[in-house]
Formats: structure tokens, sequence, C-alpha cells
């Protein structure tokens, strides 16, 4: 047998393990989380798009998260929602890893993205005068496109190394997903290069980033103190928190996910973490970064009041 072999066609994605009647509960609970992730990014796309007022480059890389929360909740919950009200909880092998790219590549665009949305905050707030030059057009194509490229690039490295294990079972995933670590539980080789891989892999994407992150707040909390104005202090400050709140659940949790030992979280544990970032997180994401923006508030009222 060549070492790329695949012995196995299918998997059972054992989720949650709960009764089936509290199985329905989940179904409508993650069902209303998820509509509201569509709808809140949806939203928030379809007014970017639609006003002229909001093609700039802080609302270009909003839109773009919009994107990104959309794909990353999408590569996951409809198969978690499936399998929550259907018996046979199986999925192909081949849909199997290409749940695991899909993941992977929203999830780095996710860190990316964060980035490059803090570095547009900290220009916006510390360098206002030069703020259009910093950030011509241009520059925000480069680093959106630098954020998707990067981080297919990279989940494809791991899905590569994947691909030469051989797989020969077991058939279950412990998880509502194929969620990387699990996959690997699949082979029937040391997966120790893999691990590896993976754990350097999130030191660059999760570590490294939200040093970054945490450099351009820190900036930009140092230049809000010098604020005089009592009142633009306060503004400053309450859309500050929320973003530091928002990025420390998304890193926090997938640090947690990826880097803490094995032993120290059990598999249902790990679950929860997954939910956190996977769909906690981009339901939150409109909620914080736009629909709390005075702009996009003035924008949506005269939307909605045009309606009536």
């Amino acid at each position: 047998m060549g070492s790329n072999q695949t012995w196995i066609s299918e998997v059972i994605l054992l989720g949650f393990q709960v009764d089936p009647e509290f199985e329905l509960f989940l179904f409508g609970f993650f069902l209303l989380f998820y509509s509201l992730t569509l709808m809140g990014n949806g939203v928030i796309l379809g007014l970017i798009c639609l006003n002229s007022r909001l093609h700039t480059p802080m609302y270009f890389f909003l839109s773009n998260l919009a994107i990104v929360d959309i794909a990353y909740a999408s590569s996951t919950v409809p198969k978690m929602l499936a399998n929550l009200i259907m018996r046979k909880k199986t999925i192909s092998f081949a849909p199997c890893i290409l749940q695991t790219f899909l993941y992977l590549a929203f999830a780095i665009t996710e860190c990316t993205s964060l980035v490059v949305m803090s570095y547009d905050w900290y220009v916006a707030i510390c360098h206002p005068l030069h703020y259009t030059v910093i950030m011509n057009w241009r520059v925000c194509l480069v680093l959106a496109a630098t954020c998707w490229i990067f981080s297919f690039l990279l989940a494809l490295v791991h899905i590569s190394l994947i691909l030469k294990l051989p797989f020969c079972g077991p058939q279950k995933i412990n998880h509502f997903f194929c969620q990387i670590i699990s996959v690997f539980k699949l082979a029937c080789a040391d997966t120790r290069l893999n691990q590896t891989v993976l754990f350097v892999g999130s030191v660059f994407v999760l570590v490294g980033p939200l040093c970054l992150v945490l450099v351009s707040y820190t900036r930009i909390l140092i230049a809000i103190l010098r604020i005089q104005a009592g009142e633009g202090r306060r503004k400053a400050f309450s859309t500050c928190s929320p973003h530091l709140c928002v990025v420390g659940l998304f890193f926090g949790s997938a640090i947690v996910m990826y880097m803490a030992p094995k032993s120290s979280h059990s598999q249902e544990q790990r679950k929860i973490l997954s939910l956190f970032y996977s769909l906690f997180n981009p339901m939150l994401n409109p909620l914080i970064y736009s629909l709390r923006n005075a702009e996009v508030k003035g924008v949506l009222r005269r939307f909605l009041g045009k309606k009536k």
C-alpha cells in the first residue's frame, strides 16, 4: 500500500452526544445564531455596497470581514445542523477533508483580517492627517488579497500533509465537524509531524497576530488618553473596548484549543471552545464592529426610513 492510500470512505461525526429531544433544542438554538450571523453580516455588506459614503478603507475592511465571517460559519454550521436532525450522522471522507481545508483557510483569514483592521484603526486615530495617503486603495487591496492568499496557502500545507497519511480508522470523529486534530486521530500512522506543523502554524497565525493587534490597540489607547475632551475620550474607549473583547474571545479560545496541552481540556470542552470561535464570534463581529458605528446606524436608519 502507498503511504497516501485511504482505507475509509466515510466517517461518523459524533457531535454533542445528547438526548434526541435536546438535539432538537440545539438545532433551533444554533439555527438562530447562524441566521443572525448571515443576516448581520449580510446587512453590513448590503449597506456598504449600496451607500457611497461608506466606500472608504475602513468599511472596505469591514465588508471583507463580513465575507470571511459568512464563509467561516458556513464551512461547518450547515453540516452540524443537518446532523442534529438526521439519524445518520456521517460525512464522506473527501468532503470531510474539504471541510477541514475550508475551515482552516477561513479561520486564518479571520486572524489576519483582524490584524489588518487593527492597523487601519491605528493609522486612522494616530495619523489622521496622513490616513488617506497611507491607506490608499492600492494598499487596501494588497492587504486584503495577502490575507486571503496567505491563509489558503497555509491551509493547503496542512491538507497536503494530511493526505500523505494512511487512514484506516477509527471511523468516528468525536466532534461536530472535521476539525483537524480530530482528523489526525483517523490516521493509522505517526502524526507527530502534522502536530508539530500545526503547533508552529498556530504560533504564527494566533500568537503573532494577537501580539500585533495588541500593539496597535495599545498605541491607540495611548493616543486616546491624550485626548483633552472627556466626551471624545469616552466615545473612543467605548469603541475600542468591545473590539478588544471580541479579539480576546476569538484568539483566546483558538489558542487554548490548538496550543494548550491535550490533557488540559476534555473533548466536550473543546467542542464548546470551537463553537465560540466558529459560530458566536462571526455573529458578534457585525454587532461590535459595524452596527455600533454611528455612521452605519445613520445609513441603516435612512435606508429603513425610505422603505417605510
